[in-house]
């Protein structure tokens, strides 16, 4: 026999194995593949969730950013309202006769009121400016006091004490008003 016969016998007796099917073994690669699909399902799903929180998270700190930017300055904005109403009490307090003798002063405090207006603008606070006869919005006024005005229903602005804030869409400061409390007749 020859090398050549050897290798084809061999081969023979191969072949002659291969025609017993093995079922065993079919059925632990069938198990396998199953196992590894469900791997894969699952490796997916955390993956799929994973993405989901990054994303979430991504937004949660852009959302956080822009509140910081937006509202963070809220604390100084609201103790530079003392100075603004203080302003505001200097240019309403001087009559005709200490405007001519205090006209460069006056013009100064003018200047600076203007200049912290603007900065308010800049940095989004907005003023509430009441009038007189317009009815009290608890979200935006608060009542310093209530009296019987003859000629007015209740509930009416009568009288503004300050003027109130906004920072962007929140409340910095309310307005301070007095209001109508004349009852129905």
């Amino acid at each position: 026999m020859s090398d050549k016969d050897e290798h084809l016998q061999s081969l023979d007796e191969l072949a002659a194995e291969g025609d017993e099917p093995d079922f065993d073994a079919a059925a632990s690669s069938f198990d396998e593949i199953e196992a590894l699909r469900a791997e894969r399902d699952e490796f997916r799903d955390k993956f799929m969730r994973a993405l989901a929180d990054a994303e979430n998270t991504r937004k949660r700190a852009d959302r956080d950013r822009r509140e910081a930017e937006n509202y963070g300055g809220s604390k100084l904005a609201r103790d530079m309202l003392p100075v603004y109403d203080n302003l505001r009490r200097a240019l309403l307090s001087a009559d005709e006769a200490e405007k001519e003798q205090n006209k460069a002063l006056l013009e100064g405090v003018e200047l600076t009121m203007r200049e912290l207006i603007s900065v308010f603008k800049k940095h989004g606070i907005d003023p509430i400016v009441p009038e007189v006869g317009d009815r009290f919005d608890p979200q935006l006024h608060q009542a310093m006091f209530e009296a019987p005005l003859p000629g007015t229903k209740a509930g009416d602005i009568i009288q503004v004490a300050a003027e109130g804030f906004m920072l962007h869409d929140r409340l910095l400061r309310p307005a301070q008003v007095g209001v109508s409390s004349m009852p129905a007749s």
